[in-house]
C-alpha cells in the first residue's frame, strides 16, 4: 500500500466543484482549509510542506533570490540542499527504516535522498539550442519512462505552448513508477491549472475547462490508487485570482536614481552589483535589496507610492510573516489583489535585453508569466516567428525563439500575497477521516503525511 501525495498546484474550493475525480478523493475522508505560508509561490509553500517550517527556517524564500554571495538574482534552482530544516523522507526513514519515497517532480529534487526522483532538465547544447528531456535517478528510470511514454514534453510543460500534455506525462510517469517499483510515498505535482488561470484569469470559462482536463488527466491514477488499497492526499499550493494591473518595481527604482543598469549591444542589463536598491519581482510579491542601509527609507517610500503596491514590509513585517531570513530581501514589498510585479527595469522596449522576449527562466531577473502567452500585441507573427526558429532548430542552425510579448497588461491571473478568501485560498482532500481537521498550514503537511505513512 503506498501513500500518493498530489500536489495539484492552483486547486481551490471554487474549481473543486468542476473537479469530481479530485473530489472523490475526499469521499472516505474529508476536505480541509489549506492555508499557504507566504509567500504564496510554489518553491516556497513546498519547501513548507516537506519540512513542517517557514521560509525563515527552511530559506526558500520565493522561486528564487538574489544570491548575494554570487552577485546574481536567480529563480528555479533545482538542487536540494538549498533547503534548509529536516525533509519529511528523512523523518519517514527514521521511523520507518527501508521507507521509500518517489517524487516526480515537485521542486528541489536533484541531490534529494528519493528512492526514484524525475525532473524536468532540458539539454542546454553547446551552440544554444535547448532540448526537452527530464533528469532521473536511479539513471535507468530515465530510459524506463522515455521508452515507456516519450520524450518529456517540455515546451507543453512552460512557456506559450504550455498544455495538458505535460500534466498527463507526469501523471503517467508517476502510474508507472507506482505499478513497476511499488513506493511506500508517492509525489505527484500536477502544473496544469497554473497555465489558463495566469493566462486568462480564473473568472474566464477557460479556467473550467483548464480544471476539466486535469481532473480527466489525474482520475486513471486516482482510480488505481483507489482499486489498490492507497492512501491519497491531494494538496494545493495556492489559488489564482484576477489580476490586471502589473507594477513595474524595477522601474520606479530606477527612475528614483537607486538602480543601476550596464549596457552591451545597445541592451540594458540589470547591474546588482552596482545598484543601491532593486527588486526581484516573483508574482504579488517582490524581494527590495537595499545595498547599503541609508537608501531604505526612500527606497521604501519609492515602492511604496506605487499604484498596485499594498504593503512593504522592513524587519518587523518580516519577522511577522515569518521570511526573516539572510536571503530576503531587506524590503519585502506585497501587490493588491488585482496586481502584480514585473521584473522590467528597462524605460524604453527597444532597450530591452534579447532574452526578454524569449522563455529564459534562468537570465530573467524575476518572474515572467508573459512567458505563457505569444505576444498578445501580434499573436499571429508570434507563431510565424516560433515556426521559423523551429525549422532552423531542426535544420542544426541557431535560432532565437523571440515570440514573448512586453505589454505586461495581457496577464489575467496571479498569486503569491496570502489569499482574502477561503474559496480563492488552497485546499487539502484526504482519503483517511482520522486525520480530519477544520484546516492546516502548509507546514502542517509533512506531518500529516507521516501520520498517514504510519499506517503501511
Amino acid at each position: 500500500m503506498t501513500l500518493v501525495v498530489l500536489d495539484v498546484v492552483g486547486l481551490t474550493p471554487r474549481l473543486l466543484r468542476h473537479t469530481p475525480a479530485l473530489r472523490s478523493v475526499a469521499d472516505t475522508g474529508f476536505q480541509a482549509r489549506l492555508t499557504p505560508s507566504f509567500p504564496a509561490v510554489t518553491c516556497s509553500v513546498q519547501a513548507g510542506m516537506l519540512t513542517g517550517a517557514e521560509p525563515a527556517e527552511h530559506g526558500i524564500v520565493g522561486n528564487g533570490w538574489y544570491f548575494r554571495d554570487l552577485g546574481e538574482p536567480l529563480l528555479w534552482r533545482q538542487h536540494n540542499r538549498l533547503v534548509g530544516g529536516e525533509l519529511f523522507w528523512d523523518v519517514l526513514r527514521r521511523e520507518q527504516p527501508g521507507a521509500t519515497v518517489a517524487n516526480v517532480c515537485w521542486w528541489y529534487a536533484m541531490g534529494a535522498a528519493t528512492d526514484w526522483t524525475v525532473t524536468p532538465r532540458p539539454v542546454y547544447r553547446a551552440d544554444g539550442r535547448k532540448d526537452p528531456d527530464f533528469y532521473a535517478r536511479p539513471p535507468e528510470l530515465h530510459d524506463e519512462l522515455t521508452r515507456r511514454l516519450g520524450d518529456f514534453p517540455l515546451f507543453h510543460y512552460w512557456g506559450p505552448t504550455a498544455s495538458i500534455k505535460s500534466t498527463r506525462w507526469i501523471v503517467a510517469a508517476a502510474g508507472r513508477i507506482l505499478m513497476a517499483h511499488r513506493p511506500d510515498v508517492l509525489l505527484v505535482y500536477v502544473p496544469h491549472l497554473d497555465y489558463d488561470l495566469q493566462r486568462f484569469g480564473p473568472d474566464d470559462p477557460r479556467a473550467v475547462a483548464a480544471a476539466r482536463e486535469v481532473d480527466a488527466a489525474v482520475r486513471p491514477l486516482i482510480e488505481a490508487c483507489r482499486a489498490r488499497g492507497d492512501d491519497l492526499l491531494c494538496v494545493s499550493e495556492y489559488g489564482i485570482t484576477p489580476a490586471s494591473r502589473p507594477v513595474h518595481v524595477n522601474r520606479a527604482l530606477r527612475a528614483a536614481g537607486l538602480l543601476e543598469v550596464h549596457t552591451q549591444d545597445g541592451m540594458e542589463y540589470l547591474d546588482p552589483w552596482a545598484s543601491r536598491a532593486f527588486a526581484v519581482a516573483d508574482h504579488q510579491v517582490a524581494h527590495i535589496y537595499v545595498a547599503d542601509p541609508a537608501d531604505l527609507a526612500r527606497a521604501r517610500a519609492v515602492v511604496a507610492e506605487l499604484d498596485g503596491v499594498d504593503e512593504v514590509h522592513g524587519a518587523v513585517g518580516k519577522e511577522k510573516l515569518r521570511i526573516d531570513h539572510a536571503r530576503a530581501g531587506e524590503l519585502i514589498a506585497v501587490a493588491e489583489p488585482d496586481a502584480w510585479f514585473t521584473y522590467y527595469y528597462w524605460q524604453h522596449d527597444d532597450r530591452a535585453p534579447d532574452f526578454a522576449q524569449t522563455v529564459e527562466i534562468h537570465r530573467k531577473p524575476g518572474y515572467d508569466p508573459m512567458e505563457l502567452l505569444f505576444d498578445p500585441a501580434n499573436p499571429n507573427a508570434a507563431r510565424m516567428r516560433a515556426a521559423k526558429a523551429l525549422a532552423r532548430k531542426k535544420a542544426g542552425l541557431r535560432y532565437r525563439m523571440d515570440v514573448v510579448g512586453l505589454d505586461a497588461s495581457a496577464v489575467r491571473g496571479s498569486h503569491g500575497r496570502l489569499p482574502d478568501s477561503a474559496e480563492d485560498g488552497p485546499v487539502l482532500l484526504c482519503s483517511r477521516p482520522e486525520f480530519e481537521r477544520e484546516g492546516f498550514a502548509a507546514s502542517d503537511v509533512k506531518g500529516l503525511m507521516l501520520g498517514l505513512a504510519s499506517r503501511r
